[in-house]
């Protein structure tokens, strides 16, 4: 094998991504692994990583040319990703080479291990072995459209996961759970974990009713209704009851529908992943109780004890069925064009199926 490898690499903010043929073949550390990416799954965050410098800029203040605020680049995109086993590093023992294995690659800056590369390492704790009837390419839609729910659900909200010791003495199904936005795939995870814990009622809003109840929705609520409907239909389902809402996928605006479904005399959370701008809090109203805006960071490597709780058991999910992988298109090569043309729909609000490349 050289030492170097292809890669489709950010090199400024606000441009196209590039090919690079020189970029190294990282060596596994303790706990790691090598692995030869197969699939490298495409989300709406890269296109704002390559558009906007979310996760490439160390905030998200104005660049200056010297790049002072703080730029690592070149980046690489995806934080899905497929591969096989090439070489493990010291202390991994319960993986082989030629194991294929599907897992998130951590967030933090100058990561070795997103997906748009020939070579890239995985984490132990962060990854999980791929079993026979699962095919590369419904591994590769869980990763970050699950993690995402998982940390929103079992940590922003502080609902106990069903692994957890805390799980005990929860009484899933008494819980009530909202969320907004079940046509996309964070939402639909969402319906799945929420389902996977047994919670009692799980309300919907958007998305395909009869996918949706497939999943685990015990109501679903047509998102082109008025708001004022949606909301009334929403407090007919849980009355006074509602401390639990998952929103997948709106901007502040859109957020108030979940906050004003909040109970009264109970105190509330929202869960949010689009943390982009305050909540006018103005129009939140009757919370006697008060409530509080959470924002979700969906990363395994950020919960460790989460994330690995979760990953151990995503084989035996995927094989009876409590997880099931959602739809893509494939797109195959490393090619920058193809990358770029996905990136340019999410851009410009386009609808985009999740897109997978094979390299």
């Amino acid at each position: 094998m050289s030492g170097t490898q292809k890669a489709l690499v950010i090199t400024e903010v606000g441009k196209p991504l590039t090919l690079i043929t020189d970029r190294p073949i990282p060596t596994p550390g303790p706990n790691q692994v090598q692995v030869k990416v197969r699939v490298a799954g495409l989300n709406y965050h890269d296109a704002k990583s390559r558009s906007y410098g979310l996760l490439v800029l160390r905030d998200l203040s104005p660049v200056t040319n010297d790049g002072i605020n703080g730029v690592d680049l070149p980046f690489i995109p995806t934080n899905d990703v497929v591969g096989t086993v090439t070489q493990l590093g010291p202390g991994v023992t319960d993986l082989a080479i030629g194991d294929r294995i599907v897992y998130q690659p951590s967030f933090a800056p100058g990561s070795t291990q997103n997906g748009l590369q020939e070579y890239a390492l995985a984490d132990l704790g962060a990854l999980a072995k791929i079993p026979d009837s699962i095919t590369d390419d419904e591994a590769a839609t869980l990763p970050t459209n699950i993690l995402a729910p998982l940390v929103a659900l079992f940590i922003t909200l502080k609902i106990p996961a069903p692994w957890s010791p805390a799980a005990a003495d929860f009484d899933y199904a008494s819980t009530k759970l909202l969320v907004v936005g079940g046509g996309a795939n964070c939402g639909l995870f969402g319906v799945q974990l929420a389902k996977l814990a047994n919670i009692g009622t799980i309300v919907v809003v958007g998305g395909d009713e009869e996918k949706l109840r497939s999943f685990g929705a015990t109501h679903v609520i047509d998102r082109r209704l008025s708001y004022e409907n949606v909301l009334s239909e929403i407090r007919k389902i849980v009355a006074d009851d509602l401390v639990y809402a998952y929103d997948a996928v709106t901007p502040p605006e859109g957020q108030l529908l979940a906050l004003n479904a909040l109970s009264s005399h109970k105190k509330g959370a929202l869960a949010r992943l689009l943390p982009i701008g305050p909540v006018d809090e103005t129009r939140v109203l009757g919370k006697k109780a008060g409530f509080e805006v959470r924002d979700v960071f969906g990363s395994a490597h950020s919960h460790p004890e989460l994330g690995s709780g979760f990953f151990d058991r995503l084989p035996g999910y995927l094989l009876d069925g409590s997880i099931k992988p959602l739809g893509y298109v494939v797109k195959k090569g490393l090619r920058a064009e193809t990358v770029n043309e996905v990136f340019d729909r999410y851009d410009k609000g386009e609808s985009v199926v999740k897109t997978h490349i094979h390299l």
